[in-house]
């Protein structure tokens, strides 16, 4: 069965250095204070997480704390995603070159089932980056 998929790139600014926002991410207490929700991570390539009690769950497929790349797989487990499917999140955390101190985040999510897509898209921006400037901004 063929699935149509969407994917989209975004790009936050962050108050905080890219090693610390690197570091938050692969976390779990850190993560869950930046969202405000629980989160589970085994912080290692092959390691599994679970955010907001299993809402989103995948692995870790690649980290790079030189170049603060890191990738997953990525699955919506709140909808009709078809069973056994994962999407891919690419985040790679850099110096902002406008703002000292501020970290753009090049984010990047395909494999997304398309009709999920756009809420998915919406999602990051108000469960993840806004909860996230908020927290480095009080750090």
């Amino acid at each position: 069965m063929h699935m149509k998929t969407g994917s989209f790139k975004q790009a936050p600014l962050f108050p905080a250095l890219p090693d610390d926002v690197f570091k938050a991410w692969l976390d779990s207490k850190q993560h869950g204070a930046m969202i405000g929700a629980k989160a589970q991570i085994d912080p290692k390539v092959s390691g599994k997480f679970s955010i907001w009690d299993d809402y989103a769950t995948g692995e870790t497929l690649e980290i790079d704390p030189i170049k603060h790349r890191i990738v997953q797989s990525w699955r919506d487990n709140s909808t009709d995603w078809p069973e056994g499917h994962y999407s891919k999140i690419i985040l790679e955390f850099v110096q902002d070159k406008s703002k000292p101190n501020h970290t753009r985040l090049r984010f990047w999510h395909s494999g997304v089932p398309a009709e999920h897509a756009k809420d998915i898209a919406e999602g990051w921006k108000d469960y993840y980056w806004q909860p996230m400037q908020a927290y480095f901004a009080a750090k």
